[in-house]
């Protein structure tokens, strides 16, 4: 009795040693996923008052979850029974991030251009409750692409070891991905609470004053950064699963031509195309309501 339980803890130690070991790998593998996710989350969980910064966040965060727990095991039944259908799925994917990306540049081109108008809409706490569940819709959306991305690179690292090494080294990374990007992304937005809290606490002291007051003046400028950093990250990401996922796209990369460039170029024409095209059906749908 005692042996059997002994050998099925040494079981379980060696199971979790190689867990460990393709989880460390895995993660490195999507590290630049990660970082596409953190900048792309942190840019759609601010622009709130202070006091709703937590509460999108966490609507977010929860989101998040949910995605992982729909992806991961229809990933597993996928490459178990339709490996081919995950590519479709990734390509599908990336024309909603580039086309997402692409928006978001021509309405801060348009914004630039055009003639600003005087808001006068409806009640202030209606207008940001309603751009609450945008965002939060918009932000887990993206976050349903970019966890596929994630957990798909994820298990292309452990294709070749055993199911039970597969679903704990996949949940693993998916579970880093929503702790660690989400956790990044609050400690961004209390950025300027901090200071508040620092310069309340100074007893004018001139050092944690000073130290305050700078967390408080670069909360906007990562913010503004973000925005920027978060548009790009879109792109790039649609523009790698177009370069990787299709075979005439990943021959159509000039010698020359660095590979993020080619790939971000990429991601504008596919976000242009997808744009130019839903667009067109927006409307016809309108027209037909008519």
């Amino acid at each position: 009795m005692a042996s059997g339980i002994f050998a099925v803890l040494d079981d379980i130690a060696i199971l979790m040693d190689d867990v460990v070991m393709m989880s460390k790998l895995a993660t490195k593998k999507t590290a630049g996923i990660l970082g596409d996710d953190l900048a792309v989350n942190a840019e759609k969980a601010t622009g709130f008052v202070s006091s709703r910064e937590l509460p999108v966040l966490w609507a977010i965060t929860k989101g998040s979850f949910v995605n992982k727990l729909i992806i991961l095991p229809v990933v597993f039944l996928l490459s178990y029974f339709l490996p081919a259908l995950i590519k479709v799925i990734l390509i599908l994917g990336g024309l909603y991030l580039a086309y997402e990306g692409v928006h978001k540049i021509f309405e801060y081109l348009v914004s630039k251009t055009g003639k600003k108008e005087k808001y006068e809409g409806p009640d202030y706490k209606v207008e940001i409750t309603e751009s609450e569940k945008d965002k939060i819709k918009s932000a887990v959306t993206t976050d349903f692409i970019l966890s596929l991305e994630i957990v798909i690179i994820a298990m292309g690292t452990v294709m070749d070891k055993s199911l039970q090494i597969q679903i704990l080294t996949v949940s693993v990374v998916a579970l880093i991905a929503t702790i660690g990007v989400y956790g990044l992304v609050a400690l961004i937005v209390r950025m300027d609470d901090f200071g508040l809290m620092l310069i309340s606490k100074s007893k004018g002291n001139a050092l944690m004053i000073s130290v305050g007051n700078g967390f408080i003046n670069l909360l906007p400028m990562i913010i503004r950064l973000l925005g920027v950093v978060g548009t790009i990250a879109l792109v790039l990401v649609a523009g790698g699963i177009f370069v990787h996922n299709i075979e005439v796209i990943h021959h159509w990369m000039p010698d020359f031509m660095p590979a993020m460039v080619f790939e971000f170029l990429t991601g504008i024409l596919g976000g242009i195309v997808a744009l130019i095209l839903i667009t067109l059906v927006q409307t016809i749908i309108k027209k037909l309501k008519k």
